[in-house]
């Protein structure tokens, strides 16, 4: 579930080396920020929304087992930023010098170890929730690895990072109790925006393709256009309480009220964050045009997940994923990782 592999690009730095070639310019300090730009921990406000709108979706609160989820996807993710890196790294040495692996700044051993670590606390995390959300986690962490060690430059690559942002989407409803078939065109909408970021993204350092900016313009267009129109269902909690045939029992067109009007504003944030970048993407497919789309693509992601958490009726929800862009914005001013990057 990387983009998402999505990340932050930190900033280059210059180091100085000793004879053996070991940095000497990067303090205790320096190892942190290697090991925030390894990691990419801007990029983490994209994951919680996923296991709290697989909640919503299902029409359940979250509770403490959402919680569980929320840390396996924090901890399946960073798996695979690690791993991303790990299996880059040659590439990267020609490429993106300035990176953690390839600038030395951390072993390549670490690396693969970190992610071994983090997959085993991502599993544990989703057995701690119940065995319907280590049914979800176990194919994820799977997907996660396929992606970053066999798939990721095949013509699946793609297919594979949306399948594991839709699996994310799916623990959460698991680890929840309220089961994954409601929350399954949830997954497939998040899936779809990933699919879409993710096909952007195999040109990030080359540019030169405008058809892949273009589809995902158009994926924007169509996807904003399903969260922001569509039926509602009972507020999270309250399904149990409509007897069949009953009023507010079956699903219904969405009526005027504050999770429409919510799922309008939130779903033409998201138009509006990923929309503009992808189309100067399309009209100049040069490499910093297509970085700049693909970070808006990864911006996009929150306020898709608090539109999609709107159109299911959890209106505190959404709020709460919404709440996760400031914040992460903050973040990233802060870590002095301001850009995105997905592979």
């Amino acid at each position: 579930m990387q983009v998402d592999s999505s990340g932050a690009r930190g900033t280059a730095r210059s180091t100085t080396s000793d004879p053996h070639g070991t940095p000497t310019a990067y303090a205790r300090g320096g190892r942190a920020t290697a090991w925030a730009e390894l990691l990419r921990l801007p990029a983490l406000f994209t994951v919680p929304g996923d296991a709290l709108v697989g909640a919503a979706a299902a029409g359940v609160r979250p509770g403490p087992r959402t919680l569980l989820a929320i840390g396996s996807s924090l901890c399946l993710y960073e798996a695979g930023m690690a791993l991303n890196d790990w299996a880059d790294r040659a590439e990267d040495a020609v490429e993106r010098p300035h990176r953690p692996l390839p600038s030395g700044r951390i072993r390549p051993a670490a690396a693969l170890t970190a992610a071994g670590a983090l997959t085993g606390a991502g599993l544990a995390l989703a057995a701690g929730a119940g065995r319907p959300a280590l049914a979800v986690a176990a194919p994820l962490a799977a997907t996660v690895w396929a992606y970053d060690l066999a798939l990721k430059h095949t013509p699946a690559g793609p297919v594979a990072m949306a399948a594991a942002r839709g699996l994310d989407l799916l623990l959460g409803a698991a680890a929840t109790g309220g089961g994954t078939r409601a929350a399954l065109p949830s997954a497939a909408l998040l899936g779809t925006h990933t699919l879409a970021v993710t096909a952007v993204s195999r040109r990030e350092t080359t540019g030169g393709s405008a058809l892949a900016p273009l589809a995902a313009l158009t994926a924007t267009g169509v996807l904003t256009r399903l969260v922001t129109h569509r039926r509602t269902r009972l507020p999270a909690g309250r399904r149990a309480a409509a007897a069949p045939g009953l009023p507010g029992s079956s699903p219904a067109a969405r009526p005027p009220g504050t999770a429409g009007a919510l799922a309008t504003a939130l779903g033409a944030a998201y138009a509006a964050t990923a929309a503009r970048p992808y189309l100067h993407a399309a009209l100049n497919p040069s490499p910093p045009l297509t970085q700049r789309a693909v970070g808006g693509g990864i911006r996009a992601t929150v306020p898709l997940q608090a539109a999609l958490a709107a159109r299911s009726g959890a209106t505190a929800t959404s709020l709460l994923v919404a709440a996760l862009v400031p914040a992460g914005r903050m973040f990233a001013r802060r870590a002095g990782m301001r850009k995105v990057s997905i592979t």
